[in-house]
This record gives structure tokens, C-alpha cells and sequence, in this order.
């Protein structure tokens, strides 16, 4: 080995690298145990740095350091104005059922979010009526439209919402579009370029070229957020693109739930919005375009959970691990991914073992095959459990709905799985209102009367071969 133009001895060369394989392996080994949560995640890296050391150190310098929060502290946190800040912390909560307080009492903490009273939601099933309402406010915009959305194709779902924010642009309205780096495509993206021609101002949420700039090709913004004027919300489950839409025929339909929501709270989806915006693009969204006083509009007790594997991480894992523990009577689950980790499946088991009614509504096939058969590993889990299963047919149900009690719920963009709970952003809507919680409960006795029965003990007795498969495939469950 030559080394600044001196020949070097083997010995010597093989001393070099031995040194210097220990001092990266260190490195790492440090960075890991300072800066890591998870106890598996943390000695996956370090067993990979010290057995691999150049694929190991490389590997975690690109893809194992949390650049998102270190980025996100370096902007700071006065992204929103004090002014709507106040306004937001200035409302008070009402009395809840002891139990029920004691979900509203842990999000407060871990999300330093007040729950706010005075407001309105309303339930949007489907493509065909939340898409024709959103258009509609958009259109009637007279200030602002912030847009955030996991998926947003150029189709004919997409292009309505396209020539509504050129409408509303051309009328003046400031207009913010922010869509996700991988799901509204990397490589291309329509709806970046259809945008971008018609002169609205619109972002890939982390998205790079540069490879030591990228490190979270795993990591999504999975919300979907729309804030007009600063006082109409929309949120939910609802990506944009016509596979939503029954009208069409798609050829593979995709059955969801959205929510339009009004009162102080929109004032907390602007705040979601506003900062992944400013840490996106640097600019901070201010005045009375974004931020105009919102008044009290009906009687829902609502919070937003915002969650992501930057400083959030950990908040919507507390949340739901509470709201199980909180059951008393009823809890109820609609999601279309379940592999939430191993515990909050034990907490699960043991409300069903206590004497809770668990109902958990699935599809019966996902959009994902390598899903399904982690989906199965894991629910096996559950034999004996007194869990009750229910496998929705086609069209493939995307919903995102949990209940406690009748007095509770949490609906959103937040699939129970560890993507959702460790590696996405996401946002999601808590809501303390029984009439509320009463309606989504009617929309899940539908779901489980359209639904046949599925077994856990029937999922852990199957063959050898097919078991395998499903707990190979459960392996890779923190990137699925």
C-alpha cells in the first residue's frame, strides 16, 4: 500500500485499517447508544458497524442518523405566531368520564397540545363526497389554501382540485402545496410539474438528490391536510387520485373516510401545516391570511396529534397505548395495516382478556401481498385472546378509525403499524363527543356486518410452511 507517496509494509497497512475499523465501529457505537430509542433498532446498527464495519458505518451515516430532527431544532420552533398560539391555549375542557379524562390527560402531555372545545366535524365517506366538498371550499376561498397530501395524482380526482387552486390563485389567494417526496413520485412528479406551470407554490416534503442529503427514502409525510381561509379543515385518510372515486369504476377502488372540520381547532392543522412548510422551504406562514380568530362552531372536544420520527416520536404510541389501556367496555379498531408492535398488541390481548369487546376490522386483501402475510403472523398472536376479527371484502377499506367506550375517537391518517407509529409523518384528529363517536360506531357496525369472521387460533394453527412464510415476511415489519 502506498500512502502520500511512501510504500507501506503489509504489517503495517493491516494495522491501519484494523485501527481504523475500530475507531468507525466506535464511532457509531457511540452515536447509537447516545441518540437511539429503541433498544432493537440500537443493536442492530452496532452489531452491523462492528461486523460489517464499511457497510455498517456507511449505512448508518447515510440512512441512521436523524438528520429530520437535527435539521428541524436548527429552525427553531417559532414557526407560528405567538398570537395564534394564545388563541389556541386560551380554551378550556370540559368534564370527561374518568377513564375517557385519562386519555385526554396523557395527550396534553406528550403533545403539548391543549384539547379545545367549540367544535364542528363532520363526517365525509368516500371520495364522491369529501372530494366535491373540498373542491367546493377551495373555490370559495377568499385568503389562503394550505394543501398537504401523501398522494395527489393528475387524474380526474387530481385535476378538479388542480383547477380549483388555479381559480383561486388567479382571484388572489395565497396557495401553499405540499406533497410527499416518495408518494407523489421521486423520480417524477406530475403533479410538482402540472402545479408548478400553473404558478402555485409547491414542495416535495424531503426530498433530495444528494445521497447525504436523503437519508429517509423510509420516511413519508402521510398526512393529508386542507386548511382554507385559516378556518375550514379537512383531514382524514383520503389520499387524492380516482381510485377514491366509485363514479369511475376503478379498476382497483379504494374505500376511505374524511372529515371537515371547523371551530378553534383548524387553528392546530394550520400549525401542522405551517411547520412542516417552513422546514420544507425556510418560509414562515404569518398574519391574518393564515392565522384569522376562530370562534367556537359546535360541541366536539377535539386535539390534533401530530407524530413523526423527529421530535414527536414516541406521542401517537402513547396516545393509542393509553386509549387501549383506558377501555373499559368497547374498543374498536378499522385500519387497513395492523402490525403495531409487541406492545401494543399485549395491551390489546389484555383488554380483551379483561372483558372488553376488541373488534378489529381489516381488509381481507391489501393492496399489499407481503402485508397480508405479516398481517397474519401477527394477528395469530391474538388465539385465544377473545379478539374479534372481522376481514372486510373488496373494495380494499383504508379507513383509519379507533373508538373507546362511545366517548372517544381517533381518526386521521395513521395506520396501526409500526410505519405509522415510528417511520411516518402523520396527523391525526382526537375527538371527545359522543354524538361523534356514536355515528363512526354505526359506520363500523357496517363495516363488521359486511365482514366475515376471521381466527386468530385458525392463523396460528396453519401449516408449517405457510406460517414461515408469514413470519419471514413479519420480519421486515418497521419498513412495511
Amino acid at each position: 500500500m502506498t500512502l502520500f507517496g511512501i510504500d507501506l509494509p503489509p504489517h503495517l497497512t493491516t494495522h491501519l485499517f484494523s485501527g481504523a475499523y475500530v475507531i468507525a465501529a466506535t464511532a457509531v457505537t457511540v452515536h447509537v447508544l447516545l441518540h437511539k430509542r429503541d433498544v432493537r433498532a440500537a443493536i442492530g446498527w452496532i452489531g452491523l458497524a462492528w461486523l460489517s464495519p464499511a457497510i455498517g458505518v456507511i449505512l448508518y451515516y447515510v440512512m441512521g442518523i436523524n438528520r429530520v430532527a437535527r435539521r428541524a431544532s436548527r429552525l427553531g420552533s417559532r414557526i407560528v405566531p405567538a398570537k395564534a398560539l394564545a388563541q389556541a391555549f386560551g380554551v378550556a375542557a370540559h368534564r370527561l368520564p374518568k377513564n375517557i379524562a385519562i386519555i385526554a390527560a396523557v395527550g396534553e402531555r406528550v403533545t403539548g397540545r391543549p384539547l379545545i372545545s367549540g367544535n364542528a366535524v363532520s363526517i365525509l365517506h368516500g371520495g364522491d363526497t369529501a372530494y366535491p366538498a373540498m373542491v367546493a371550499a377551495i373555490r370559495g376561498a377568499r385568503r389562503s389554501v394550505a394543501l398537504a397530501s401523501y398522494i395527489f395524482r393528475v387524474d380526474s380526482a387530481g385535476s378538479s382540485f388542480v383547477a380549483a387552486l388555479t381559480e383561486a390563485r388567479s382571484r388572489g389567494v395565497e396557495i401553499r402545496v405540499l406533497v410527499d417526496g416518495i408518494g407523489s413520485g421521486y423520480f417524477f412528479s406530475p403533479i410538482v410539474r402540472r402545479l408548478t406551470k400553473e404558478g402555485i407554490a409547491v414542495r416535495r416534503f424531503l426530498h433530495d438528490w444528494l445521497p447525504w442529503q436523503m437519508p429517509f427514502l423510509n420516511m413519508r409525510s402521510h398526512k393529508k391536510i386542507l386548511v382554507v381561509d385559516g378556518a375550514i379543515g379537512f383531514t382524514g385518510g383520503l389520499n387524492i387520485g380516482a381510485e377514491n372515486l366509485h363514479e369511475p369504476r376503478p379498476a382497483h377502488p379504494v374505500d376511505d373516510i374524511h372529515f371537515r372540520v371547523e371551530g378553534p381547532v383548524v387553528g392546530q392543522l394550520m400549525q401542522t401545516f405551517a411547520e412542516d412548510w417552513n422546514f420544507t422551504t425556510g418560509e414562515r406562514l404569518d398574519g391574518d391570511v393564515w392565522w384569522p380568530r376562530l370562534g367556537p362552531v359546535g360541541p366536539v372536544l377535539a386535539r390534533g396529534i401530530k407524530s413523526g420520527p423527529d421530535e414527536d416520536i414516541g406521542k401517537l404510541e402513547t396516545v393509542l397505548a393509553t386509549a387501549v389501556a383506558a377501555a373499559r367496555h368497547r374498543l374498536r379498531i378499522v385500519t387497513p395495516y395492523f402490525l403495531p408492535d409487541q406492545h401494543l398488541m399485549s395491551n390489546i390481548a389484555a383488554a380483551a382478556l379483561g372483558g372488553v369487546e376488541v373488534d378489529i376490522v381489516l381488509p381481507e386483501y391489501s393492496d399489499w401481498l407481503v402485508l397480508d402475510w405479516a398481517m397474519r403472523a401477527h394477528l395469530a398472536f391474538f388465539a385465544n385472546s377473545g379478539v374479534r376479527l372481522h376481514l372486510a371484502p373488496s373494495p380494499f377499506d383504508h379507513a383509519k378509525l379507533t373508538t373507546v367506550d362511545g366517548c372517544w375517537c381517533l381518526v386521521g391518517s395513521a395506520n396501526w403499524d409500526a410505519r405509522s407509529t415510528r417511520l411516518n409523518f402523520e396527523f391525526n384528529l382526537e375527538c371527545y363527543d359522543e354524538a361523534m363517536v356514536s355515528e363512526i360506531d354505526r359506520m363500523i357496525d357496517a363495516k363488521i356486518a359486511r365482514s366475515h369472521a376471521g381466527s386468530p387460533e385458525a392463523f396460528a394453527a396453519r401449516p408449517i410452511p405457510l406460517r414461515l412464510r408469514d413470519a419471514g415476511a413479519r420480519l421486515f415489519l418497521p419498513y412495511l
